[in-house]
């Protein structure tokens, strides 16, 4: 979920702090994925038959369809991408979790439901609604990147968190999740849809935290303060209390504990114990490997091996694989060639002229010098 209506709050109040932009803008840039919603968004995805993307045996291939190509398409664009994998649940999360197992019992019974009526578009909609990221899923991504020479980092909690200590530490631009909580964790610059499909056409959302910070006239804490206001997946929000209600609250009272103090706790009750204490840890101080402590290498893809695994085991046509490699490889040296000659060509020609336009101007004085003092002496 992220954090609800941030994106909202933030277009309301500090809209400074988006500007939407084309992929290839991140040209050489390295930039921190979230994937396991890269793996959702991917496994949900349908063919234009409304059919889901699985071989002839009915094993579901769109997760590594999705990465395959994404990956490539970034690439191509210049961008060296870092894939970040969630670990395990902190202990707060529980009850988030719990209400998706509800709403999942929920769904399962809707299919069933629908099945019986033999409701094909209902049967498809309860059924993508059902997709879950499996421990599978996970494995057979994180091998197909290793083959394909993407660095794979497995945080020890959650994969926003870690990919905002990345971005802190220098070691990458920026976040490409959808999840709004990417900012919360910290993360300087949050990418979305840079992920998304091609065919959509969208341009790539990038969102400045430093800029929301200044357009709410907030410190990072008060921010926090107020997403965990709107609505987080650790702890409930007050109820009754909006996104326009919580940003009123935290920008008058500064803190939540300063907002139960004077709220009318009547008509707006917060949650009984309410560890939002305890959520703002979570936020400020995550579970994660430090930035220092992890090595990022790209390296060369394992052609071979890319083909055995895509081919040999899952069933993708063996020509469009190579090809798509033989693009990628040619994406990586464009992008790094064109790095190196643009620094140097840049440095090169901004000391050709300027120095140029100062011998000229000095020139141009000396010459009306000595014109001035020519002039002096035939008076004399």
């Amino acid at each position: 979920m992220g954090i609800k209506d941030l994106s909202k709050v933030i277009a309301d109040h500090a809209p400074s702090a988006i500007k939407e932009v084309e992929m290839k803008s991140f040209f050489g840039r390295k930039v921190a994925v979230d994937a396991s919603m890269c793996l959702y968004q991917f496994l949900v995805a349908v063919r234009s038959d409304g059919s889901l993307l699985q071989t002839a045996d009915g094993e579901t291939t769109s997760h590594l369809m999705g990465i395959f190509y994404r990956t490539i398409r970034m690439i191509d664009n210049g961008i060296k991408p870092v894939y970040v994998f969630d670990g395990k649940p902190p202990d707060m999360k529980s009850g988030e979790l719990e209400k998706r197992a509800q709403r999942r019992e929920d769904t399962e019974k809707q299919l069933k439901e629908a099945e019986e009526e033999g409701n094909a578009e209902d049967i498809q909609k309860f059924e993508r609604r059902l997709v879950k990221v499996t421990k599978s899923h996970n494995d057979e991504v994180k091998q197909l990147l290793r083959l394909m020479g993407i660095p794979v980092v497995e945080a020890p909690c959650e994969a926003e968190a870690q990919c905002a200590e990345l971005v802190s530490s220098g070691k990458v631009y920026g976040t490409a999740t959808e999840d709004m909580d990417a900012l919360t964790f910290g993360s300087n610059v949050l990418l979305r849809n840079m992920t998304a499909s091609e065919a959509k056409k969208l341009k790539v959302k990038e969102i400045n935290l430093a800029r929301v910070l200044e357009g709410f006239e907030m410190t990072n804490e008060q921010f926090v303060d107020l997403c965990i206001m709107l609505g987080c997946d650790y702890c409930g929000s007050i109820r009754g209390v909006g996104q326009k209600k919580a940003y009123e609250l935290i920008k008058k009272y500064g803190t939540i504990e300063a907002v139960l103090e004077n709220l009318d706790t009547a008509k707006y009750p917060p949650p009984a114990d309410w560890p939002f204490k305890r959520a703002r840890e979570l936020f400020i101080t995550p579970d994660v490997k430090k930035g220092s402590e992890v090595e990022l290498v790209w390296k060369e893809p394992d052609v071979e091996g890319v083909v055995a695994f895509m081919c040999g085991e899952k069933a993708f046509e063996e020509t469009r694989i190579r090809n798509s490699l033989a693009k990628m490889s040619k994406g990586r040296q464009a992008a790094s060639q064109g790095r190196i000659d643009s620094f140097f060509t840049t440095q090169k020609t901004v000391k050709v002229e300027t120095l140029s336009t100062a011998a000229a101007r000095k020139r141009k004085a000396d010459e009306k010098d000595g014109k001035k003092r020519g002039s002096a002496k035939k008076i004399k």
